[in-house]
C-alpha cells in the first residue's frame, strides 16, 4: 500500500508499505478514502513538534479521517454501541482512550492520561490506504454526507467541545479569534447557539468573509484595525461575554484577555508554536476572568453528525482544496503557506 510518511520537518516522503495484519477484537479494518490536514498537524509538520511530543522517527500524519470498513474482528462494535459492518463509511475518533482510569471513568475520555492517537507520535495516522482502527472509535456516515465531509466531523466536534465548556447562553456577546477551520465552526455554533453579538477576526480576507456569511455580525481583519479596540468601540467599553482564542495563541491570547468584559469567560482552544502561554496576569486577575483550556473533544461525533445533515452547517462549504496522496507533500506546503483561498485541505486517498 502508499504510505506517506514525515520524516522531518516539512520532509514528506511517499513510499510502498505492508498492509496491515487482519483485525484483531474490537478492531476494524478500513480502507482510507478521506484525510483532513489541521493546524496541529502543520505544528508537526513546521516544526517536528507539537506541545511537548517530539517525533523521533518517520510517521504518519492524520488524525481527521473517514474511510471503508473492509474487515472486521471479533465484538466490533461501533461509537453507539452497534456492530459495524463491511462497506460501511465510518469517520473516525482519532483519541483512544484506556476507558479504565479516573478521568474516563469520570467521563473525561480526552483527558485520559494514558490514551493514543492517531497520527500524533508515535501512533501513525491515516495518510495511508489501510488502517487499523478501534471499532468503537468509528461511527457510521449517513449517505447524505460526502467523504470530504467525513474528517471535518473531527473539526467540527473540537468546535462542539469549545462551545459546550464557553456556556454561550442566548443574547451572549462573543468573540473569536482565528477564522481557520475551528474558528469558522465557532462562530458558527456560537450564532446557532443564540449569542449576540458575534465578533470574527482574522488576518485573512477570504476567511472574515467566510466569517461573515457563518454567523459574525461583525468580522475584521486582524492585521487591518485594532481588533481590542473594535470589540470596545461597538460594545461601549463593556467587553464580551466569552472571548475565544481559536488561532496559533501567541499574543492573540492577550487580545482575547483584553477583550472580555470583568467577570467574564477566555477560553483558549489554539495551540502555541512554541508552547508558552503569554497572558498579562493584572488583567485576568483584575477582570476576575474564567480561563478555560479546550483540549479536543468528547462524547461529540453524534451531535456533529446530526449538525452536518441538518444543514444548519455546511461542512462541505469549508473544503477549498483538494490533492490526492501523492500529492501530499504538496498539500501540506500549500496549507502551511496559507496559499490564496485556503479553508480547508482535504486528502483523498482512497
Amino acid at each position: 500500500m502508499q504510505v506517506a510518511r514525515l520524516h522531518g520537518p516539512k520532509d514528506i516522503r511517499i513510499a510502498a508499505e505492508s498492509a496491515p495484519a487482519a483485525p484483531g477484537n474490537g478492531e476494524a479494518l478500513l480502507k482510507i478514502r478521506t484525510v483532513g490536514v489541521c493546524g496541529s498537524d502543520l505544528h508537526m509538520y513546521d516544526t517536528g513538534r507539537i506541545g511537548y511530543t517530539v517525533f523521533s522517527e518517520p510517521f504518519i500524519l492524520g488524525h481527521e479521517f473517514m474511510g471503508e470498513v473492509v474487515a472486521l474482528g471479533a465484538d466490533a462494535l461501533d461509537g453507539v454501541h452497534q456492530p459495524l459492518a463491511i462497506g460501511q463509511r465510518v469517520a473516525v475518533e482519532p483519541a483512544v482512550p484506556c476507558w479504565r482510569c479516573e478521568l474516563c471513568e469520570h467521563g473525561h475520555p480526552n483527558l485520559c492520561p494514558y490514551h493514543k492517537f492517531y497520527g500524533l507520535f508515535p501512533e501513525d495516522g491515516a495518510l495511508r490506504e489501510r488502517m487499523l482502527v478501534s471499532a468503537r472509535n468509528c461511527f457510521p456516515m449517513p449517505d447524505s454526507l460526502s467523504d470530504d465531509v467525513g474528517p471535518l466531523l473531527e473539526t467540527l466536534g473540537v468546535a462542539i467541545h469549545a462551545i459546550d465548556l464557553s456556556k454561550i447562553r442566548i443574547a451572549s456577546s462573543v468573540a473569536v479569534i482565528g477564522a481557520g477551520p475551528v474558528g469558522l465552526l465557532i462562530t458558527r455554533l456560537a450564532a446557532l447557539a443564540g449569542a449576540s453579538p458575534v465578533f470574527a477576526f482574522d488576518k485573512l480576507d477570504w476567511r472574515v468573509r467566510k466569517a461573515r456569511e457563518w454567523g459574525a455580525t461583525h468580522a475584521f481583519n486582524a492585521d487591518e484595525c485594532d481588533p481590542v479596540g473594535a470589540v470596545m468601540d461597538i460594545t461601549g467599553g463593556r467587553g464580551v461575554d466569552v472571548a475565544i482564542e481559536a488561532a496559533w495563541a501567541d499574543h492573540s491570547v492577550q487580545q482575547a484577555a483584553d477583550m472580555a468584559r470583568y467577570g467574564g469567560r477566555l477560553l483558549l482552544v489554539g495551540i502555541p508554536p512554541d508552547d508558552q502561554l503569554r497572558l498579562q496576569h493584572a488583567v485576568a486577575r483584575r477582570k476576575g476572568l474564567t480561563i478555560i483550556m479546550s483540549r479536543r473533544m468528547k462524547h461529540t461525533y453524534p451531535r456533529a453528525i446530526a449538525l452536518a445533515t441538518s444543514g444548519k452547517v455546511n461542512l462541505d462549504e469549508l473544503v477549498s482544496h483538494r490533492y490526492d496522496l501523492a500529492q501530499t507533500a504538496q498539500a501540506y506546503a500549500s496549507n502551511f503557506a496559507y496559499d490564496a483561498g485556503i479553508n480547508k485541505v482535504i486528502l483523498r486517498v482512497g
